[in-house]
């Protein structure tokens, strides 16, 4: 018995106990709907059983993770939707055989849900892809995002226009022919997705940002790790757990600052002074380039040093009965080449890197002694500790040079005047 004799089943009964024909193809109509639509549904569970379980339990079982992301994204779910609504769609013609007008509303139903259900299932496959691709090493840092969201895009757009055909019944050519009339308004208003995609295509080209970068964008108050770029922002995960969105097009019309060379290269730079007060800088005696020589990291340049400024006041009959005659040592000179050596045995510093220790030009705070060098460990954590484990040693041997760190006087410094 073929399709069409048992869709006509209910209606031959129904003519045999004697109702009229109008209300007998009634009858069998709503008769045979309630039957395809409990088929359909039996037909949904089943093919969703068969996702949920036995492909699922298959993908579990297999070496390669692609078949896991298919599960995770739903795309047999989605194509169990598309076979239960082409099951109907084959059965339309003879469930409305005596109802031509509703067969069309029927059939331009089910083609519209049949678009939906076939974008569904290819939105699910780029997801899927998405995250295949991003397992994959030479992919984790580029935005894929951007790329999967612009096809999207391009097939939302085709689904709407073939949507739109279906219910006016107009032919697709002809709307695709139609939408060059509309393309100045399809710029404006897909003008910050185009402009996020050329945005997408420059940052992947130039190699501007990467998945994982610090960056710094002080204009967003952006200071963390990019963990997304997608077509129309940058995610960035701040150190204080907060979230910064930032228009994907502003990476490259405005300026940031990318930390990747520091983490790529051999150290963490250290960047920070010490203000020396003036009035605390003198000329070493004699008598006291004796205690220097007992500082282990100084003693030999000390009497090297003292030895060539000796040698040369001699030769030039300096009169040292006057400090300021001839050549001499400074105790802000030789605390400088102290915090040099010092640095150049810290286990903390990476010691193929610069490492320098320099005056720069006097302020009315005093004078910085700015220490340059870099870390060996790159770590934020740690980076700071060495960091601040130097600046510790620095002011701590301040006093053993009869220097003065400069700060502002404070409630305590004006009570201990004298009356």
């Amino acid at each position: 018995m073929s399709v069409f004799e048992l869709s006509r089943y209910f209606y031959d009964f129904f003519i045999e106990k004697g109702y009229s024909q109008l209300l007998a193809s009634r009858l069998n109509l709503s008769i045979n709907l309630v039957i395809v639509l409990i088929l359909a549904y039996v037909l949904f569970r089943l093919m969703r059983y068969i996702a949920e379980t036995l492909v699922a339990n298959f993908a579990a079982q297999s070496k390669t993770n692609f078949d896991d992301f298919l599960v995770k994204n739903k795309t047999f779910l989605h194509l169990s939707n598309l076979l239960t609504i082409n099951f109907i769609s084959l059965l339309i013609p003879d469930l409305f055989y005596d109802f031509s007008n509703f067969e069309i509303i029927a059939e331009k139903l089910v083609s519209v849900l049949t678009v939906v259900f076939v974008i569904w299932l290819l939105r699910s496959i780029l997801l899927t892809l998405k995250d295949f691709l991003r397992t994959i090493p030479a992919f984790k840092d580029k935005p894929v995002d951007s790329y999967i969201q612009v096809v999207m895009i391009v097939l939302w757009l085709f689904a709407l226009i073939f949507i739109f055909g279906i219910v006016t019944g107009q032919s697709v050519l002809k709307l695709l022919t139609g939408l060059g009339a509309l393309s100045a308004v399809l710029l404006l208003v897909f003008k910050d997705t185009i402009l996020g995609f050329v945005a997408s295509i420059q940052v992947t080209v130039n190699d501007t940002v990467r998945i994982g970068d610090w960056i710094t964008m002080e204009k967003y108050n952006a200071d963390g790790d990019v963990f997304e770029i997608n077509l129309a922002s940058v995610k960035v995960r701040n150190f204080d757990n907060t979230i910064t969105t930032i228009p994907t097009y502003y990476l490259i019309s405005d300026s940031f600052k990318n930390w990747r060379g520091m983490a790529q290269s051999g150290g963490r730079r250290m960047k920070r002074s010490v203000l020396i007060k003036s009035q605390s800088i003198k000329f070493i005696t004699n008598q006291e380039i004796e205690k220097y020589k007992s500082v282990q990291l100084i003693a030999n340049y000390v009497t090297e040093r003292s030895n060539e400024i000796e040698t040369f006041n001699s030769n030039n009959n300096a009169d040292k009965s006057v400090l300021v005659n001839g050549r001499n040592m400074t105790n802000f000179g030789l605390f400088r080449r102290y915090i040099d050596a010092y640095l150049r045995k810290h286990p903390g510093v990476n010691q193929e890197m610069m490492i320098m220790c320099r005056h720069l030009a006097p302020t009315p705070n005093g004078v910085p002694l700015e220490i340059y060098a870099f870390s060996a460990d790159k770590t934020w954590a740690k980076y700071e500790g060495i960091m601040a484990d130097i600046f510790d040693h620095v002011f701590a041997s301040v006093p053993y040079f009869d220097l003065e760190v400069f700060e502002y006087p404070t409630g305590t410094d004006f009570s201990n005047f004298p009356k």
